[in-house]
């Protein structure tokens, strides 16, 4: 397997699903056999804390705030079947507004990088679920990443939004690689994944459209190639071009 690749998901707008993204691109890549984890920038709506179970005493927040504890502490395993070769382990943001405020500053704000750092001796990928770039955490977040994705809902609105996002990202000097479309596709985005009303992990089911499209979108994140195999069905001609060459050949 290749070196560490780290990649922030980006919501180019509030409500993209980015967070549902980030996970279900996780799962994908955990079934690949790859130990995957996730770090939590979406300190406003603590979302991915949604996804675990239990207690969460240690979290980004205490991670940023409080240098010496180790990363560690703050890791969740995200329960997925048994399977699936790889792991999925989160550090959500779940705290006391008075912890958000101090991890909120520019100086807590810059370790993002040094947990980045740190996580990618531990993990095949380290994936960041960033809200829409203004505060410093983000901000942080998405400057500490080897790629950085957008993620936007396929509309026009979220076209538009995908578009202010990558022009606030170069104003800051961070390079955007790709875009990933929600919920739909347009024709600027690299990949797309589609809606569905199956709970998480969708992406471990085979049978249809939804798990090699966001197969393909895992490669398109985190710039490698995955050796999935996916049921052979006509849906799958919906998302022809869509899919890279090493999937497509394997559904068909």
């Amino acid at each position: 397997m290749s070196d560490t690749v780290s990649a922030a998901l980006v919501g180019a707008t509030g409500g993209a699903g980015t967070t549902r993204t980030t996970l279900e691109l996780a799962a994908t890549l955990a079934n690949d056999g790859r130990d995957v984890t996730i770090l939590d920038a979406a300190f406003a709506t603590q979302g991915l804390a949604d996804y675990l179970d239990g207690r969460l005493d240690t979290d980004m927040t205490t991670l940023l705030v409080e240098p010496e504890t180790p990363l560690e502490a703050g890791l969740v395993d995200v329960p997925l079947p048994d399977a699936v070769a790889g792991r999925v382990a989160c550090v959500p943001a779940s705290a006391p507004f008075e912890r958000f405020a101090r991890a909120k500053t520019a100086e807590a704000a810059r370790r993002f990088e040094t947990r980045v750092a740190e996580a990618s001796e531990a993990f095949d990928h380290v994936l960041l679920d960033v809200p829409p770039v203004a505060a410093n955490q983000s901000i942080a977040a998405a400057d500490a990443a080897q790629r950085v994705v957008t993620v936007t809902p396929a509309t026009d609105r979220g076209a538009e939004a995908n578009r202010r996002i990558r022009d606030r990202l170069a104003d800051l000097g961070i390079e955007s690689h790709a875009t990933i479309a929600t919920r739909g596709r347009f024709e600027a985005a690299d990949a797309f994944v589609p809606a569905t009303d199956a709970s998480f992990p969708a992406s471990l089911d085979a049978s249809g459209e939804f798990a090699p499209t966001v197969a393909h979108a895992a490669e398109v994140v985190v710039a490698t190639e995955l050796d999935l195999e996916f049921e052979e069905q006509s849906v799958l001609a919906g998302v022809d071009g869509y899919l890279p060459s090493s999937l497509r050949r394997l559904t068909k």
